[in-house]
């Protein structure tokens, strides 16, 4: 009996980008990368695309962005205008534009994180100085923030500021460009705006429900609060004083964030970056979480965070909705991204224990193409890569898939 499933070179005819044909060496492959300067190609990718519920996200940046724009005060009028410029720019041509448009979820949550320095003090919530405490001692028995901190040595604060105050700044870069070459293709942007989206819900939550530090209850007590007293970097100060200069203690005195110990954003990015790099490198997987333990104790030996914090941290991060509607799938005969000749989006069926299902029709013949391909059975669509998951891959406004009427 024929099969009704599509053959693969009908596939790759009618539904693989030419991107993903393929390779037939690594400089074709590097060649998909989009290299036009032209707005035209823009503007015809914009008509071209198919617009869904998802696209909605790029209104709340937007939002975001604008309102943050509006109410920081330094610096100033011009510079902000250049800035926002050059932004739109970066935006229209499609050579950078398929690098900063998954970018923009990180930059718009960097530039809301700074503009919360001048959110007027009555336009903000009561600081909450008893209730992590509380929760502390309600989950675990004891202040644990207070236990690990307790006993100091300058090798403790070194082992401490290294993961805290060094390591996570650099790691979404470097876990980036890790994934960029040894990852299914489209998994950088998937990370990326994971990435982006975990750290504007953390903000959100901490600028409407502050929350003191441990460094508070060090210094102050329980004593209320008010948003005129200064942040502080607590045993990173011991860092600045070790090596005689001048980084942490001004950094975190000047936070816009001084009370936004719930959730912690270190401890939800070592989750988030400890989950995908797992998902490309399993067997990895226990560096990954010896890195994340790590940098949670460090966080707490330090007085920045109770562990409530941390698992509040952690519980945002995104990655099992996005592996499930918009991750492609590693596959382990591939090393490096060039490998790829097709891609499977969201999870594999086989994981979950069940067998392949065909939508209540029964079983039906299928070749090994149409098994190892994203169709409908592989990633939940009627099509290898699905609307959603075009829009977290950064298809969204600069594929090839939109510009496929060109050719």
């Amino acid at each position: 009996m024929k099969s009704s499933y599509a053959s693969r070179s009908d596939f790759q005819k009618n539904y693989l980008p030419i991107s993903w044909l393929p390779r037939q060496s690594p400089s074709t492959s590097l060649a998909s990368l989009e290299t036009s300067f032209s707005p035209a190609d823009t503007l015809r990718s914009l008509r071209a695309h198919r617009w869904s519920f998802y696209d909605g996200q790029y209104l709340i940046l937007a939002t975001l962005a604008i309102f943050s724009l509006c109410i920081i005060a330094s610096p100033g009028p011009l510079f902000k205008t250049a800035v926002s410029t050059l932004v739109l720019l970066a935006l229209i041509l499609p050579i950078t534009r398929q690098f900063f448009l998954p970018f923009s979820f990180i930059a718009t949550w960097l530039v809301f994180f700074y503009a919360c320095g001048f959110i007027p003090s009555d336009w903000r919530p009561p600081i909450w100085v008893r209730v992590l405490p509380a929760l502390e001692n309600i989950f675990y028995g004891a202040n644990i923030s207070n236990i690990l901190s307790a006993h100091k040595s300058t090798f403790l604060d070194i082992m401490a500021w290294l993961p805290y105050g060094i390591i996570h700044f650099g790691a979404p870069a470097v876990c980036s460009i890790i994934m960029f070459i040894f990852a299914s293709p489209g998994t950088v942007p998937v990370f990326a705006k994971s990435y982006g989206w975990m750290n504007l819900v953390g903000v959100a939550i901490q600028l409407t429900f502050p929350c003191s530090p441990p460094w508070y209850e060090n210094m102050y007590g329980l004593a209320p609060a008010n948003y005129s007293i200064k942040g502080s970097p607590a045993g990173l100060a011991r860092i600045d004083e070790l090596f005689g200069i001048a980084l942490y203690t001004p950094t975190f005195t000047g936070s816009p964030m001084v009370f936004g110990a719930f959730p912690s954003l270190h401890a939800g990015s070592a989750v988030m970056e400890a989950l995908f790099m797992s998902h490309v490198f399993p067997r990895l997987r226990p560096v990954f979480v010896a890195y994340t333990m790590w940098l949670w104790w460090a966080t707490m030996y330090l007085s920045h965070h109770y562990a409530v914090d941390l698992v509040g941290g952690s519980l945002r991060t995104v990655f099992y909705v996005a592996k499930a509607k918009f991750l492609p799938r590693m596959q382990p005969s591939k090393m490096f991204r060039w490998d790829y000749e097709y891609r499977e989006v969201g999870e594999d069926p086989t994981e979950k224990g069940y067998a392949l299902a065909d939508f209540g029709h029964g079983p039906r013949d299928v070749d090994d193409w149409a098994v190892g391909s994203s169709s409908s059975i592989s990633s939940g669509s009627i099509s290898p890569v699905d609307d959603a998951h075009s829009l977290w891959e950064g298809e969204t406004l600069a594929s090839h898939s939109d510009t496929e009427s060109k050719r």
